[in-house]
């Protein structure tokens, strides 16, 4: 398929500014690829569609401050600094991208904080936009990395044109989340709030947790027309025992497997054995889906509705049958749901 069969037209009032007021009130579509029908649901009526013994796969990374605004010395221009991933933590180097980027060059010095209390120095330029910061500060690591939260902001994504709330440090998150590593959240797993978990567990749903800290490369805009030719970043994924042995056995009951999440869907195809079984994993993925593609685990996932031309789409585009999304994303324009971070879901059967 080409990059052109993913174009479509979505209103800009469509792209969601704030989460639904609860986590488990958002909208819910459902697609069942087998019957093509829709259906127009609340997220909270998920449970519905799954029995004891069905798994669900959830992506436990953590999202971490990203956003930072700093001042060039001598200048004191203000500088947005956006950490991307830490590359030596006893030297305190980060890969960073900053903005505006012309205004910064190797040597220069940047000072965060009100009382400049942490100041970092260029040392490498990366690409266009990318750096390579040295943080200079005399405490401990720990210290180091609490000051980093403390200065940083929540990295709500740029379409949000709003200033970063409270409640976005809180719902920009999951509520599962544990593992320290995001810049932007696994965004299916929003809607789902605790009290939502506590009621699929008492009906016998288990979950398996795999971690892969999303990063800012899964919505880099695709630029050829042939899409073979793009290349994802690596981001990085952890697949321990546990989770293999939770999915291995629904597999050999024939229970449901559902992913939640285009993040967690690229988790579990990153690594799976030439007996189609999901196995253990630690290092890095670069997996690009789109279709055609044989999926291996998962037979239904739970995903938000993507923009024109992203690798989102295109992976949920393999997954439902381009047909059948398309026409679920008519339906969903139609009917007003709401795209991207902050919006509602979709359930594919």
């Amino acid at each position: 398929m080409k990059l052109s069969h993913f174009q479509f037209n979505l209103p800009t009032e469509l792209l969601a500014e704030f989460p639904a007021e609860s986590r488990d009130e958002a909208r819910l579509m459902v697609v069942n690829r087998k019957t093509k029908t829709i259906e127009h649901k609340t997220f909270r009526d998920i449970i519905d569609y799954f029995d004891d013994g069905d798994v669900m796969i959830l992506n436990n990374t953590k999202v971490f401050p990203a956003r930072m605004y700093g001042n060039k010395e001598k200048t004191g221009a203000r500088i947005e600094v956006f950490l991307l991933r830490e590359l030596n933590a006893e030297q305190r180097l980060w890969d960073v991208l900053v903005d505006p980027a012309r205004k910064i060059r190797i040597g220069n010095k940047l000072y965060f904080g009100d009382d400049d209390s942490l100041v970092a120095e260029v040392i490498d330029n990366t690409t266009s936009r990318g750096r390579t910061l040295r943080f200079l500060y005399d405490g401990s690591y720990e210290e180091f990395r609490r000051k980093l939260t403390e200065l940083g902001e929540t990295p709500i994504p740029k379409y949000i044109n709003r200033e970063v709330t409270e409640e976005d440090a809180e719902r920009y998150q999951t509520i599962y989340a544990k593992e320290e590593g995001a810049v932007a959240a696994p965004t299916a797993g929003l809607h789902f709030s605790k009290h939502l978990l506590k009621k699929l567990e008492i009906k016998g749903i288990q979950f398996a947790e795999v971690t892969l800290h999303v990063g800012l490369g899964t919505f880099n805009p695709v630029e050829v027309e042939d899409l073979s030719k793009h290349k994802m970043d690596s981001e990085e994924l952890i697949i321990n025992q546990e989770a293999c042995d939770i999915v291995n056995k629904a597999k050999v009951r024939k229970s449901k497997i559902c992913c939640i999440g285009t993040t967690s869907m690229r988790a579990i195809e990153s690594s799976v054995s030439s007996q189609r079984t999901l196995n253990t994993f630690t290092g890095w993925t670069n997996k690009f889906i789109f279709p055609p593609h044989d999926f291996s685990i998962a037979d239904c996932m739970v995903t938000n509705f993507h923009t024109p031309k992203s690798t989102l789409l295109m992976m949920v585009s393999a997954f439902c049958g381009h047909d059948l999304m398309k026409k679920a994303y008519e339906e969903a324009i139609k009917e007003k749901y709401r795209f991207y971070s902050y919006g509602d879901a979709m359930l594919i059967i």
